[in-house]
């Protein structure tokens, strides 16, 4: 709602970090029913403080992923398709059948939507190259994030048509 710093008011500043608080609690509220990606911080314990630290969703997935003890995963939901599929999906009702594991497959695909950094694809080539090699990954997305645009979204008026030029 400002066009240029001779127009920027405390009233239309306050209202800018409002809404970009307003966004954070809505993204936190939406994956508050998840039940191992439901955060990105870690606090750290009572007596080491400073141990506190952030690890980015994506590391999270991929980490999970790339598990080689492989246990189910709880937030990532294998989408049975074609005959063969289904019929293990029926069977599995009367008989113990293992879901398959999204770490199985050569091939890794992940589209992030909303948009993805170079750094964030090279966190994921670097994980998946030391923790399952042999595997490739394509990494899709809606758009290639720079700083200046991430910035420009935080403050786009509409985020999901957002006004920036990127």
């Amino acid at each position: 709602g400002c066009d240029s710093s001779l127009n920027l008011t405390s009233q239309k500043a306050t209202d800018a970090v409002d809404g970009i608080f307003r966004s954070l609690r809505d993204i936190a509220r939406v994956r508050m029913h998840m039940k191992q990606f439901n955060s990105i911080h870690n606090p750290g314990s009572n007596t080491h403080q400073a141990s506190a630290s952030y690890k980015p969703l994506l590391k999270q997935v991929v980490e999970e992923i790339c598990n080689p003890d492989r246990p189910d995963p709880v937030d990532i939901e294998h989408m049975s398709s074609g005959l063969t599929d289904l019929l293990k999906t029926g069977f599995s009702m009367f008989m113990k059948v293992n879901r398959p594991h999204p770490g199985d497959h050569p091939l890794l695909i992940i589209f992030m939507l909303g948009g993805v950094a170079v750094s964030e694809v090279k966190m994921v080539k670097d994980l998946v190259a030391t923790r399952k090699p042999g595997t490739q990954v394509i990494v899709l997305s809606s758009v290639l994030l720079t700083p200046h645009s991430v910035v420009e979204l935080l403050f786009a008026p509409d985020r999901l048509q957002p006004d920036a030029h990127i």
